[in-house]
């Protein structure tokens, strides 16, 4: 059996992103898991904002480079920001990009199959949960088995360690079980 094939990101920019550390805890726990993880900075594929038209005049780079990554991976692990809600523009645009069919490919070849797990941080109280439940919902919509369990993590300004880790450790203990759920599932669903 092949080892599955995990692709892992936060849907933020920012250096200094709170939802960057938590994806590094769940992506942790897939690679523990067995998975064979692919942990990218979005930050690094500057893409602009999604229009048929700078599509028909050929596809950027970067646009080219991500649809690769997820055609190459089985599993997606999403850290996700909540903005005003909802879900990132970088995120939306990303998601937006990669759906596009290149000539003679099926539609939304890069999200048919693939198992998702999602997170978030946010220094709200609610940790970023509204802004799952749209994540959630495009990402079904597209094709994604999305696992029902999710990790918000609340106050996230307050909530990591100087390393990295969180303060809570059953929180923190319970992303990085997050990760190895992924690699479970989708290794069940490859078999």
């Amino acid at each position: 059996m092949t080892k599955v094939k995990v692709l892992a990101f936060a849907g933020s920019a920012r250096r200094d992103s709170h939802n960057k550390q938590v994806i590094s805890i769940a992506a942790a726990g897939a690679t523990a898991a067995g998975g064979d993880v692919t942990l990218i900075d979005l930050a690094d594929y500057p893409l602009p904002i999604f229009n048929e038209d700078l599509e028909a005049d050929g596809r950027p780079e970067n646009v080219k480079k991500l649809k690769q990554l997820f055609l190459e991976h089985d599993a997606l692990l999403l850290s996700c920001p909540e903005y005003n809600s909802s879900i990132t523009p970088l995120l939306k645009n990303t998601i937006d990009w990669v759906s596009r069919p290149d000539p003679g490919e099926p539609r939304l070849a890069a999200y048919r199959g693939k198992v998702a797990a999602i997170m978030s941080a946010s220094p709200g109280a609610l940790g970023g949960l509204r802004g799952l439940v749209h994540v959630r919902s495009i990402l079904s919509n597209i094709g994604v088995v999305v696992l029902p369990e999710q990790i918000a993590v609340p106050d996230a300004a307050n909530a990591f360690s100087a390393d990295g880790s969180l303060k809570d450790l059953e929180r923190h203990a319970a992303i990085h079980s997050l990760g190895e759920t992924l690699v479970h599932l989708a290794s069940k669903l490859q078999s």
